[in-house]
This record gives structure tokens, C-alpha cells and sequence, in this order.
């Protein structure tokens, strides 16, 4: 999820192979044994399909191909009037939930400035109205029997005597306990920091429940490094990935541009090989969040993965 400004109002970002927290303080290492098949394991973001409701969101994801789907919880807590019968109507339909999402509040992605203020869990303004948020999704997630939730935990400071590193450090502990108490795995968003950063941070955390949703786009769209390389850094702390494409802003501070899965700068052959070198067998989650054909644009990911899976 990277949530890029869209005029329309997006659906905010089951079962996937559990991560289960071990007793070791080293990150989970993939297993390593034969890939499943892409049946079982490509999935659809939600809110990349811009529902209405369940009905809508069912009619979408059939349009798609694909029958699995990452699951964003906020529209469920924030209004179960309208979402509350989600789970039934997925359900009556066969499509397995993967995986669930939630966002923070106020977060603003309308440029890569407002972002690095107001995202994630950091700033200190948002951070008791997303904690108490944080604890009804987990409640949420417990009622949909999920097993892994993913969110964009905001920009980390580089410097780790400062106050606010300290401070994020101390959160995002708090958090992944949280989940870790309640059995479920939670992944941080790639691509507001570097590889390195991130895997260092997961490092000094040592919460063995606390992973990665890699998405390679946004590796690309912050200006973060290459996304294969990245792969190769975060590889043993990665939970499930996100299938979307980019290309590199030539404007320093400014975003990147989304486009359709195969028009980016993502390597996908070099990036399915590395993932299979690491023994990753988990979801991968077809996301879109610009242009206004999200239904095509998700069916040409769908034929670019299979393509490159079975060459």
C-alpha cells in the first residue's frame, strides 16, 4: 500500500502460511522447499478495486481472474453498516481472505513531505487515536481468523539518538507485541526507508512476529534503492509481497508514477528468481492504486506473473 493521491474514494488497505513467532531472536528464514502453485498463492488488494461495498467488491475481484484477497479492515471498523456482511458474502462466493491491512490516521499522501510528517505510527499527535485503532483491528482480525496484517509504520529517523527513532523503536515494539500476543504476524510496508535501514531496525527489535510486505514499486516510488537487491537485504524477514510496478522520479523530492504491472522499472523475472532462491512461498498480492482501469490493469499483472512463473 502506498495510498498516492486518487480522486476516488479507495477501499484503505483468509489465510496465509502462518509466520509463527519462535523462541529465537533471529528472523524467520523462509522455508525452503518446493513453490506452491500460483493458484494458491496470487491474491488482490482491495482496496486497489475502489468497492462500494461487498457486492461490489465480490463483482470486482471475479472480473480479476482471482479469488483470494488481501482484506483492507478500516472501511469494516470504521463503518460496519456498510461492510459488516464482508466476510459472509466472501465466503458464499470462494474467495479466501490472505491476508487484512489497515491505515494510520492522519496520514496525508498528497506529496513525499506531508507523508513523512503525518505516516505511519511517529507522530506524536496521531499516535494515541492509532493505537486504540490498532487494538480494534486486532480484535477485528480475530473475528476474520487472520493470520497476517500489514501496515506503513512511517518514515524511521536515520539517526538513532534521536528522540523520535527512540520513540518509533519503542512503538513498533509495542505493537508487534501486541500481535504477537494474539498469535498473528504483522508486516511493515517496504519503500519509506532503505533495505539496510529497515532490516537493521527489524534487527534491534527482535520481535520474531514482525516482518515484511515487500513491495517493489514502492521501493521505486520513494527512491529507495533497487527492488531486487532489497529483496536479496529483507529477504528472511518477508511475509508476503505486493505485486505493482513504477518508474523513478527524475525530480528529487517528489513521487515517482504508478503504471500497470510490466511498464515500470521492476525486474520481475530477476525478482520472481530471487524469491524462489530464498524459498519464499507465500502470497503474492496484485496491487494498483492509480489509473482508472484497475480491473484490466490487475488481469495484465495476472498473465505478466504467470508468464515469468512458468517460463
Amino acid at each position: 500500500m502506498n495510498q498516492i493521491p486518487n480522486p476516488q474514494p479507495a477501499l484503505r488497505k483468509g489465510r496465509p502460511l502462518r509466520s509463527q513467532p519462535t523462541t529465537s531472536d533471529q528472523p524467520r528464514t523462509a522455508p525452503r522447499h518446493a513453490q506452491p502453485g500460483l493458484e494458491s498463492r496470487l491474491a488482490v488488494c482491495s482496496w486497489s478495486l475502489l468497492p462500494d461495498n461487498p457486492a461490489d467488491l465480490v463483482a470486482k475481484l471475479a472480473a480479476t481472474g482471482i479469488r483470494r484477497v488481501q482484506l483492507a479492515l478500516d472501511p469494516l471498523r470504521e463503518a460496519p453498516e456498510i461492510w459488516g456482511r464482508t466476510p459472509e458474502l466472501l465466503a458464499q462466493h470462494g474467495i479466501t481472505l490472505v491476508s487484512g491491512m489497515f491505515g494510520c490516521a492522519g496520514e496525508d499522501y498528497s506529496t513525499l513531505a506531508s507523508i513523512r510528517r503525518t505516516g505511519g505510527i511517529a507522530p506524536d499527535s496521531t499516535w494515541t487515536e492509532n493505537w486504540g485503532n490498532i487494538q480494534a483491528t486486532l480484535r477485528l482480525a480475530q473475528e476474520l481468523k487472520l493470520e497476517l496484517l500489514t501496515f506503513h509504520a512511517g518514515f524511521l529517523p536515520h539517526d538513532e539518538k534521536d528522540p523520535a527513532f527512540l520513540r518509533m523503536l519503542e512503538r513498533l515494539g509495542q505493537v508487534a507485541d501486541l500481535f504477537t500476543q494474539a498469535g498473528l504476524a504483522l508486516g511493515l510496508e517496504t519503500g519509506q526507508e532503505t533495505a539496510a535501514l529497515l532490516g537493521d531496525l527489524l534487527k534491534k527489535l527482535g520481535r520474531p512476529g514482525l516482518g515484511v510486505n515487500f513491495d517493489p514499486a514502492n521501493m521505486i516510488l520513494y527512491d529507495k534503492g533497487d527492488p531486487v537487491e532489497a529483496l536479496r537485504v529483507l529477504g528472511p524477514w518477508i511475509r508476503q509481497v505486493h505485486i505493482k510496478d513504477a518508474t523513478r522520479t527524475k525530480v528529487a523530492g517528489e513521487w515517482g508514477a504508478e503504471v500497470p504491472v510490466g511498464e515500470g522499472e521492476v525486474e520481475w523475472p530477476a525478482f520472481f528468481a530471487t524469491l524462489n532462491r530464498q524459498g519464499f512461498a507465500g502470497p503474492c498480492v496484485i496491487e494498483r492504486e492509480a489509473g482508472n482501469q484497475r480491473v484490466a490493469d490487475i488481469r495484465t499483472a495476472k498473465k505478466l506473473v504467470e508468464a515469468v512463473l512458468q517460463d
